[in-house]
């Protein structure tokens, strides 16, 4: 039989009730040094992730993942479609970069960077204070009928989750739209722009059910990194541990009794709860290393607070490893075992490769397709000879950071052949971080063909030829023709 609402059976989740019916969760507040420091890494975190689409490097979006346009900027990398599989060692150093964290410092990830956990406890949470008052007074509000008071506080509630909620959406589609289309998107109508707005209904749905009311069951039941985090760590991972050498046994009315019989010593725990009342999922931490578990360290505060009132030791619930002394004044050292060094080591390679292909890559990208048209024409010019020009689309993805106007052109070892290249445009403009496309036509000779076909290279440089930016790029085409 339970002794205290918070003593939960062992395969019963703290979310739930004996009847399986969800349980919602009220944590208590907690301060100490963890809190303090989470609060701090919190706000910065709020403000890059809603700031970060509207920060500008060399006159482009910090971050763009448009997919419709297949352009991707990140952190001052310009990426195009025929550059999209760059994206593969960016994703993978980011992925193995967290899984080499994980290794070492446990799920530091879910409780202190994850958008999860920062923007539910850092902003939500903080509503519900604000409105509804301390974790006890929210319990009790929910217990009681539904009076003027009570339905003014949840309507007030709700509407500022659903402002917070329409902030962060718009945030979030500026990271695939651009703040530009963005802002004119919300100046204009919903029926011009359909397709962004019901994206961006269902995007704010989703992240006010999630936020508002799913919270912790996201993270116990839908999220797959607690379910792969024990791939990923092993005996020497940082946890969130309860030291139970110490703590055990715990002074429970049993416990005492037990103890006054037989003249044992009690442990330092003494049996509060204090640690599950503050969890934002409900575990009990003195049951070991869970998967429910986001290491959040409010345990640790809450616990350190209650020591430090009973005249006892801090520690009991502490950063630790499976492998490290129990007692408490012995600094934990970080190890690195052969799992993180082999993530450590992917990671590395995934940015030394891009870093690599990156290098390689041209201030000006420049690819040519022949047009869906006829291969060629043949027309005759004022002299009476026959000429052939061939029709070509030209797409070229500004990534150097300046301005360009190119000129098309053929190298000097070909102008007795008569070649001479046309565009519509004469030079071409082309912004920083712009992709253009255009139509170019290249008139020739016939008698430059060899079996109807001759391959040349077409010549695209800057009209300025700045000095620090010069843009000089040769790219092979083939011309084609009649045979005779």
């Amino acid at each position: 039989m339970s002794l205290n609402e918070f003593e939960l059976h062992s395969e019963r989740l703290a979310t739930t009730d004996a009847k399986g019916k969800r349980i919602y969760l009220h944590p208590a507040d907690v301060k100490g040094f963890f809190r303090t420091q989470r609060t701090r890494l919190q706000f910065v975190l709020i403000v890059f992730f809603l700031g970060l689409p509207w920060i500008q490097i060399n006159g482009r979006q910090a971050l763009l993942l448009d997919l419709a346009q297949r352009r991707f900027e990140i952190f001052g990398l310009s990426l195009r479609a025929h550059n999209a599989p760059l994206l593969f060692f960016v994703f993978a150093a980011a992925g193995f970069g967290l899984f080499f964290a994980t290794s070492v410092f446990g799920r530091i990830w879910c409780g202190w960077a994850c958008p999860q956990t920062v923007f539910i406890d850092g902003i939500f949470r903080r509503i519900e204070r604000w409105i509804e008052g301390s974790a006890l007074e929210r319990r009790k509000l929910d217990a009681a009928p539904m009076t003027l008071s009570k339905l003014t506080k949840r309507s007030l509630k709700w509407f500022a989750f659903v402002l917070a909620t329409l902030i962060i959406t718009h945030s979030f589609m500026a990271y695939f739209i651009g703040v530009d289309q963005l802002a004119t998107m919300i100046r204009r109508p919903p029926t011009e722009n359909w397709g962004s707005f019901l994206f961006m209904l269902f995007s704010s749905g989703i992240i006010l059910f999630d936020f508002a009311w799913f919270r912790e069951q996201f993270c116990t039941i839908a999220c797959p990194y607690g379910r792969f985090q024990s791939v990923l760590m092993d005996k020497s991972s940082m946890v969130v541990a309860y030291d139970v050498n110490r703590g055990e046994p715990r002074a429970t009315a049993q416990a005492k009794i037990l103890a006054k019989n037989h003249s044992t010593n009690l442990g330092d725990c003494v049996n509060c709860y204090r640690c599950v009342q503050v969890c934002p999922t409900g575990i009990d931490i003195r049951r070991g290393v869970q998967m429910e578990c986001i290491a959040c360290t409010a345990c640790i505060d809450a616990c350190d607070d209650v020591m430090t009132k009973v005249h006892k030791p801090k520690g009991l619930i502490r950063y630790n490893t499976s492998v490290s002394t129990p007692k408490a004044n012995i600094k934990v050292k970080l190890k690195f075992t052969s799992r993180s060094a082999v993530y450590l080591t992917l990671c590395l390679a995934s940015v030394i490769a891009l870093t690599v292909f990156l290098s390689k890559i041209k201030p000006v990208d420049v690819q040519i397709l022949r047009a869906k048209d006829t291969p060629y024409s043949v027309q005759t010019v004022e002299d009476g000879t026959s000429e052939v020009m061939n029709h070509f689309l030209v797409e070229l993805s500004n990534q150097s950071g300046v301005r360009h106007e190119l000129l098309f052109l053929v190298p000097n070892d070909f102008d007795k052949n008569n070649i001479h290249v046309v565009t519509a445009i004469h030079p071409l403009p082309i912004e920083n971080g712009q992709v253009t496309r255009t139509d170019v036509f290249i008139h020739f000779n016939k008698t430059l063909l060899e079996n109807g076909q001759k391959k040349i290279r077409l010549l695209i440089k800057d009209k300025n030829s700045i000095s620090e930016h010069v843009i000089e790029i040769e790219k092979e085409v083939m011309l084609v023709g009649p045979f005779f």
